[in-house]
């Protein structure tokens, strides 16, 4: 007589599992919705670690990239008479964290960084911080036009015609489109990233009155908010 066998027992996540997890997930899904669990469960290890030490240590980012990366967050959502910035929400920490987890974020964004700081020292000849703001929000201005969808989608065209050859192709986009390509791609991460933690914050939910989920399963940020919050920035909307 044979025996049934015992059923697997899966153990839970472990905290750590679980941000890797969520990290990998992003570069995976693209740009999918980022989920409400996520961003929580993202916050509670910066706000646990916050309780624990005092502070919060960047995983990833040397100090210097760490307080560019805290420049940028404020420049995308600054506080205005509604809520607080993203910083105030969380968002240098959450970022950090999970790019602590993934190594293609990490490229991006130590690469983007480094980017950044060449440009502008080719351009004005001093460090991103050290720039005047006027200074960092025509870069970053210029990183948002030349990420136009419009604009990329017309290098397509010009590259490829209407050759059937091509059309399975249709959703890669060329690189480099310009020199700005690299800086284009790390900001344009780096904006979605800092919406996400900023909606998924206490702050950002008490700004877009988000009150639980009481009749759905899951809450994901909205297209309409993630405009709202780009179209608050200096530097406009994408």
């Amino acid at each position: 007589m044979s025996s049934v066998p015992e059923p697997e027992i899966r153990r839970p996540l472990t905290r750590r599992q679980m941000l890797e997890r969520i990290a990998l997930a992003l570069t995976a899904t693209g740009a999918a919705p980022f989920e409400f669990a996520w961003g929580e469960q993202v916050h509670r290890e910066a706000r646990e670690e916050k309780q624990e030490t005092g502070a919060y240590r960047p995983k990833l980012f040397k100090p210097h990239e760490y307080r560019t990366i805290q420049r940028l967050a404020e420049l995308i959502i600054p506080a205005d008479e509604r809520s607080g910035s993203a910083v105030d929400a969380g968002a240098p920490e959450f970022i950090d964290l999970l790019c602590s987890q993934n190594p293609e974020l990490a490229d991006i964004y130590t690469g983007g960084l480094l980017w950044l700081e060449a440009r502008m020292r080719q351009q004005h000849g001093v460090p991103f911080l050290e720039a005047t703001e006027e200074q960092q929000v025509s870069l970053l201005d210029r990183l948002v036009e030349e990420g136009d969808p419009e604009k990329v989608e017309g290098a397509r065209a010009t590259r490829y015609g209407a050759s059937e050859d091509y059309q399975g192709f249709s959703n890669y986009r060329l690189q480099p489109v310009s020199d700005l390509a690299p800086g284009v791609r790390f900001f344009e991460w780096l904006r979605k990233m800092t919406v996400d933690a900023f909606y998924t914050s206490p702050i950002g939910i008490e700004d877009v009155g988000y009150q639980g989920n009481k009749a759905v399963s899951r809450y994901e940020v909205p297209e309409s908010i993630i405009q709202e919050a780009l179209r608050r920035s200096p530097f406009g909307g994408a």
